[in-house]
């Protein structure tokens, strides 16, 4: 009888920096995304053309760019861990986006909302403690030989 393998979980130092990256850009993007929309006002069917003016904002202009920052280290993040892996290990942004809200923008964060966001971080912890892959060693090595680039 064949012993299951267990998957060695490591991640490199650089694969932790994109996975800051993309918790980083998405969350204070997302930040000055919302400050410049604030500025700019309601935006309705009638008044479409006020999205025009949002693109010359610098607090959207700014957003914009590190969402496409946040778009770029999500693409690399999703070349090397699961989705179920990335997702759940990049929810401490929900943290990071709480804080700014609430020390930059000055919003109201009821008691609800941060239970959520602990609970959600708390569930972090689970996700983070598994693999970054759903493959186990051994069962398609093809696929570990073309993730390492041997075969190139």
């Amino acid at each position: 009888m064949r012993q299951p393998s267990r998957m060695k979980h490591a991640l490199k130092p650089s694969q932790y920096l994109i996975l800051i990256a993309v918790m980083l850009t998405a969350s204070v993007g997302d930040t000055l995304l919302s400050r410049g929309m604030a500025q700019v006002g309601a935006v309705d069917l009638h008044h479409l053309p006020l999205l025009w003016k949002a693109l010359f904002n610098p607090f959207v202009i700014s957003g914009i760019v590190l969402l496409i920052g946040f778009f770029a280290s999500y693409m690399t993040a999703l070349t090397w861990a699961d989705l179920t892996f990335v997702m759940p290990a990049t929810a401490f942004g929900y943290v990071v986006v709480a804080l700014l809200s609430r020390f930059w923008l000055h919003e109201h964060l009821s008691v609800y909302r941060w239970a959520g966001i602990a609970l959600i971080v708390c569930a972090v912890g689970f996700v983070a403690g598994g693999p970054s892959r759903t493959e186990h060693e051994g069962e398609h090595p093809e696929l570990n030989l073309m993730d390492s680039g041997t075969g190139r």
